[in-house]
């Protein structure tokens, strides 16, 4: 029987298949503002959502079912139904990235329901009509594509608005026009150029709209912030979370207009500690928050013994069963950052 560090070490390894892919060479750099350090502030937020990629895509779906009174839409790249992992690394690796176990999405949705009967989640109820936005890539064979029909299935159990773009070549990656890899690379950073926006796509999906991006310089501010002020333990490298995270902030939002919140969470090895701002930088977010009046949070895991890749929580690397639901330690830390900005 493998031991705890080898069953996550294995499992992170298969979320992190390595092929080789050149950057293209058309691949576009966009504007950045370098980060300054500061505190996260309260601003006049009037809806929050969630969007994440691969672990961050399972966080994603974490956050939202647990707290979908607050959280009123997910955009999912390139992850399976909440969940999936039912707190096993064997059901992680074989049913939630392949797809040799079943999904069992049918006990998720029990689960889900039983556990908003405990209060453990939010009612079920606040799904029905939430918009989602789900991705798949023809060329992800990390997580496979009937793990991503399940989450569908999954999301549409409970009533929600599901739009289902599974007709990328795109490998296993954050699909975005300031990708450094061509579309069908699953390799370091995992951001891939497939001549396409699916920003604008996800953010029309969530938002009901959007305005054309910023394609000049940047309007607003870049802030590095303390994550121990928002660990439930106080101690961010204890909770496999890195010591720093950033918020995007447009000047409109800091000068108090109405805004909206949109947390997005990278995938494994696509945090500060492996890839520096890549994927906040280049995720193409921060162009549209200019223009959208839109807050971009970015919490960033960081590696551990447990967790030598830097992937979310969601599939009980820390060592609890409550990952997934209110009271998770990670969960709940990114509410408390949630919360702040939230007032």
């Amino acid at each position: 029987m493998p031991t705890p560090l080898k069953a996550a070490t294995a499992l992170a390894a298969a979320l992190l298949l390595i092929l080789t892919a050149a950057a293209p060479a058309h691949a576009a750099n966009p504007t950045t503002v370098p980060p300054v350090s500061g505190s996260l502030n309260t601003y006049n937020v009037s809806g929050v959502y969630v969007a994440g990629v691969s672990s961050g895509g399972y966080m994603a779906t974490q956050l939202h079912v647990a707290y979908s009174s607050q959280i009123r839409g997910a955009a999912v790249f390139a992850a399976g139904p909440y969940y999936c992992s039912q707190n096993t690394v064997a059901q992680a690796l074989n049913g939630c990235g392949d797809n040799r176990y079943s999904t069992n999405v049918s006990a998720l949705q029990a689960y889900t329901r039983t556990w908003a009967s405990y209060g453990w989640v939010d009612p079920v109820g606040n799904l029905s009509g939430d918009p989602v936005y789900v991705f798949h890539g023809g060329n992800d064979t990390t997580v496979k594509k009937s793990v991503t029909d399940d989450l569908v299935r999954y999301y549409q159990h409970f009533g929600a608005s599901v739009q289902y773009d599974s007709g990328s070549a795109a490998g296993h990656s954050w699909v975005t026009p300031y990708g450094t890899l061509g579309c069908g690379a699953t390799a370091s950073p995992y951001l891939n150029d497939c001549g396409a926006d699916p920003q604008n796509t996800l953010l029309r999906k969530l938002l009901g709209g959007v305005n054309a991006p910023n394609t000049g310089g940047l309007g607003g501010s870049l802030i590095r912030f303390n994550q121990n002020t928002f660990a439930v333990n106080g101690w961010a490298n204890g909770l496999s979370m890195d010591a720093n995270g950033f918020a995007y902030v447009p000047s409109a939002c800091a000068a108090g207009q109405s805004c909206r919140l949109l947390v997005a969470l990278h995938g494994c090895a696509q945090g500060v500690g492996a890839v520096g701002t890549a994927f906040v930088d280049r995720a193409n977010l921060n162009q549209y928050a200019d223009t959208n009046n839109l807050i971009v949070l970015y919490p960033q895991a960081g590696a551990s013994l447990s967790n030598p890749n830097g992937c979310w929580d969601w599939w009980g690397y820390l060592g609890a069963t409550n990952f997934p639901i209110k009271g998770g330690a990670q969960v709940e830390t990114i509410m408390n950052m949630v919360r702040r900005l939230d007032g």
